[in-house]
């Protein structure tokens, strides 16, 4: 499959898994959601490496980047997203989160050459866009709550949601070489999820208060976690590595961007709510953008 569709099936499987993070993230608490995630993801990644094999391709000069990877990218990446989403809401941190497209590009030109011209580039600005009007202007006047009113960890909630997102650009980029070779895609996944569980633990372990549990675990938030590391660690970031075999990581991770995008739709099936015109709009930039990324 062509990696411009591996990167948006990833952000589908994202849209749907981040439906449910945001009530297990502020039930458990941002670090111990990603660990029990981690956990679920791992356990699951593992054991689809080993009945398909490709375990095997695994090479011992190849872990310690997949292991820094995972530092930057989940430890500190999806660990600081949730942190963000838990100070303000789903709704803006998502915007800061999809500035990760445009680090993406930018890191790309510098390190690795890549470059976006032409009318991909226009598509890639329609694109972004799309994204950001979609967020901005997505909510109607009367879905007022206490995250969009909450203005107490407004700048801690900003730095850490650009944090994230600079991290998972950072991260996918630096894998691009090595997901040139043979490497599996799945097998690489595991060893990345493994080690950021096992970072995770140490910090719990050690005594780290904000790797605390906020509330016990319910079967209910389990199935929540569950079903999110599935979606969006398992399937999601092995999409994304799949498709760094082949493609180019800047319009990868611009592709990868549409996610918020996607919910749209979603949350008007789930809470039967017409999403606002704004949603409209960044939807249809997103759509134009997409469109002409995928014909040139």
């Amino acid at each position: 499959m062509p990696f411009e569709y591996l990167a948006l099936l990833a952000a589908v499987c994202w849209a749907v898994g981040s439906l449910l993070s945001a009530t297990a993230s502020s039930h458990l608490g941002a670090f111990a959601f990603t660990r029990w995630r981690l956990a679920c993801a791992a356990s699951m990644l593992w054991l689809w490496a080993f009945f398909s094999g490709g375990f095997s391709t695994l090479a011992l000069p190849q872990l310690p980047l997949l292991a820094i990877s995972a530092l930057i990218g989940i430890l500190i990446g999806d660990t600081s997203l949730f942190a963000s989403m838990n100070r303000l809401g789903p709704r803006r941190a998502g915007v800061l989160f999809a500035t990760h497209a445009m680090f993406s590009v930018l890191l790309a030109y510098l390190f690795l050459g890549e470059s976006i011209w032409g009318w991909t580039l226009v598509g890639c600005g329609l694109l972004s866009s799309g994204v950001m009007t979609a967020i901005v202007l997505g909510r109607r006047a009367e879905e007022q709550h206490h995250w969009e009113s909450n203005q107490s960890q407004l700048r801690s909630g900003i730095a850490l949601g650009l944090t994230s997102a600079l991290c998972q650009a950072a991260s996918t980029l630096m894998l691009k070489p090595l997901m040139e070779t043979e490497i599996d895609a799945v097998s690489a996944s595991a060893v990345r999820m493994t080690v950021a569980l096992f970072a995770h633990l140490l910090l719990f372990w050690v005594g780290f208060k904000v790797a605390r549990v906020y509330l016990p675990m319910t079967k209910k938030v389990f199935a929540m976690v569950f079903v999110n590391a599935g979606l969006s660690m398992v399937i999601g970031m092995t999409l994304i590595l799949q498709a760094l075999k082949t493609g180019d990581a800047g319009l990868i991770g611009m592709l990868s961007s549409v996610s918020p995008v996607l919910v749209v739709p979603l949350l008007w099936l789930v809470y039967k709510r017409r999403p606002a015109v704004g949603a409209w709009l960044g939807a249809s930039l997103t759509v134009a953008g997409t469109v002409l990324i995928l014909w040139h």
